[in-house]
């Protein structure tokens, strides 16, 4: 995120895509609906799907799935033609104005209602509204870049913000909400296939001599594997060979079937993870983790804050943490030298030392509150939003993008789009393990329109079978005005509908994160499957013990 997420709530305006955040990111989500409800703040909300976020929003903009370039494209031709943008800070702070503005000029609003299904007049409603408004950001999650294009979708968003000078200020600028808990932080230390920690360039020479006399070792210039390089790498017997530690490709990557195949091919495969998930099933040794109230340590969460994480119990039986683990298999490499930590905070004393924007913390410093990177000097306050004075390169580079259609479109045989995400009583898979959270929502609701639904002979909780050019699933649906006529979403949760066997191997070429967001199926009815169980209203009234008996009523209509 450019800017913190306590901004959230003196901002005048928030510009929210492809993200169902009050879902997916709760803490964030709520600070939007205290924005909006109690602090006047306006909102536009841009998805395919009516979410809360878009039942409560000024402005609901239902696109077609995968369309976001085109519908953005389209804003910014209004913004130039109406002389809305920030002509000062486009001058002062940008370059590329001129290819930007010949791109747009293509993406008439009668063009772009054609490809997005959004009337001329709302383009118009949201381009006059984002420009009203000087405290106004742009919210984004997956929603964004699980597409083909989704690298294009970031940029053409980026180059939204920098048109109109909506970066370098509070409440303002580009945030988008990370997928995990400490996904910011894993990318901060490295955990790429292209980066060291701080995004240096795993290829740039200068960085790995520098990195190479750090540890004392020669570092290699060579980018590995992205995850699904390693897959098709592992299928065609050039990956002999995997380490996978805290994920469940099995049930969370796309096209499933292909990760199994996968893992088959490989001759030897270790798995560090709390359960034995159906990913650990494949594994030759298993190596039981630690949860996150069983270690010491940081994280980084999206407002780029590193926090402390304190130890609250024991690790149970063999589990150990996982960086003793890591350390200790280092050490019987050879690498005794390189892997020396006694605690978590010696490891963190290497991170500052390696990462410049790190270098001024210590664990004695982000003790209370943590502190926001960039943090240079052990003098330094943090850094509440970025971009205030220059950006990273000196000036902003507009990045014009042509709209492509997903590569996956309907057709006779499969005439429905499938959408996929989570909901908000589960997060990924291991919330599953949770009896509480279990009881709650224990099974797939695939979510279809009356239309559609009426069409296809169904009523609620009935049981279907989803079927794409991959593969074919089982789950019980719910009929709901969420979704428009021919889409239909789907949650990743439920091993008993194991959602990425349907999902498409198509992905965005540079980042090839998948096109989880649209693929297409073919539905059907079938008779009841008494291993899907249905939502047990009962069970989530005995979860809520502070209910008085007077609101359980009005918990039954809100729970799903």
């Amino acid at each position: 995120m450019t800017n913190s997420i306590n901004e959230i709530l003196d901002a005048e305006l928030m510009f929210v895509i492809g993200s169902n955040a009050t879902e997916a990111h709760p803490i964030l989500g709520n600070k939007m609906k205290v924005a909006k409800k109690h602090r006047g703040a306006k909102l536009i909300v841009i998805d395919p799907r009516q979410t809360e976020l878009a039942r409560m929003a000024d402005l609901w903009l239902p696109l077609k799935n995968g369309t976001d370039v085109a519908l953005i494209n389209g804003i910014m031709n209004i913004i130039i033609r109406e002389g809305w943008q920030d002509q000062e800070f486009i001058d002062k702070r940008a370059e590329g104005y001129d290819e930007l503005k010949e791109l747009v000029a293509e993406y008439t609003p009668e063009k772009v209602a054609e490809i997005t299904g959004i009337s001329e007049e709302l383009q118009y409603e949201v381009a006059k509204m984002y420009t009203s408004y000087e405290k106004a950001g742009i919210f984004y999650t997956l929603g964004i870049t699980e597409h083909t294009t989704g690298t294009e979708n970031v940029m053409t968003l980026s180059n939204l913000a920098v048109l109109t000078g909506h970066l370098g200020k509070e409440s303002a600028g580009i945030n988008p909400l990370r997928g995990q808990n400490n996904v910011q932080g894993a990318c901060d230390m490295g955990a790429l296939p292209n980066s060291y920690p701080g995004y240096g360039s795993v290829a740039n020479e200068e960085q790995a001599k520098i990195f190479g006399e750090f540890w004392n070792t020669k570092m290699s210039t060579e980018i590995g594997y992205k995850i699904p390089q390693m897959f098709d790498a592992a299928v065609a017997g050039e990956l002999k060979a995997m380490y996978v530690m805290g994920e469940d490709p099995v049930l969370t990557d796309p096209n499933a079937n292909h990760v199994k195949k996968a893992f088959d091919s490989l001759e030897f495969l270790v798995v560090q993870d709390l359960f034995m998930t159906p990913t650990a099933k494949y594994a030759d040794v298993f190596l039981p983790a630690s949860c996150y109230a069983e270690k010491e340590g940081t994280f980084t969460n999206s407002e780029r804050r590193v926090q402390r994480v304190r130890k609250a119990v024991d690790t149970p039986g063999e589990a150990r943490v996982d960086w003793t683990i890591i350390a200790d298999i280092a050490k019987a490499m050879g690498m005794t030298e390189q892997f020396h930590w006694r605690t978590s905070s010696e490891v963190f004393d290497e991170i500052a030392k390696v990462t410049p924007s790190y270098r001024g913390m210590s664990f004695a410093r982000i003790d209370k509150d943590g502190l926001q990177w960039p943090c240079p000097t052990p003098e330094h306050p943090g850094t509440k939003f970025l971009h205030k004075d220059i950006f990273a390169r000196g000036k902003a580079k507009f990045m014009p993008a042509t709209y492509k259609e997903p590569k996956e479109m309907p057709n006779e045989k499969y005439p429905y789009i499938l959408n996929t995400g989570r909901n908000l009583y589960h997060y990924n898979i291991t919330t599953r393990y949770s009896t509480r959270l279990n009881d709650i929502r224990p099974g797939e609701l695939m979510e279809i329109n009356a239309v559609d639904a009426d069409k296809l002979g169904l009523k609620e909780y009935d049981c279907v079978r989803v079927t794409s050019r991959r593969g074919s699933i089982r789950s019980r649906i719910t009929i709901t005005d969420k979704v428009q006529p021919g889409q239909t979403f789907m949650s990743l949760h439920f091993k008993e509908s194991p959602v990425n066997e349907l999902t498409s191997e198509h992905m965005d070429p540079i980042t090839m994160t998948g096109e989880y967001k649209v693929a297409a199926i073919q539905i059907e009815k079938i008779e009841d499957q008494k291993d899907l169980p249905i939502p047990q209203f009962r069970n989530i009234l005995n979860s809520v013990k502070f209910a008085p008996e007077n609101k359980k009523e009005n918990i039954r209509e809100n729970i799903f």
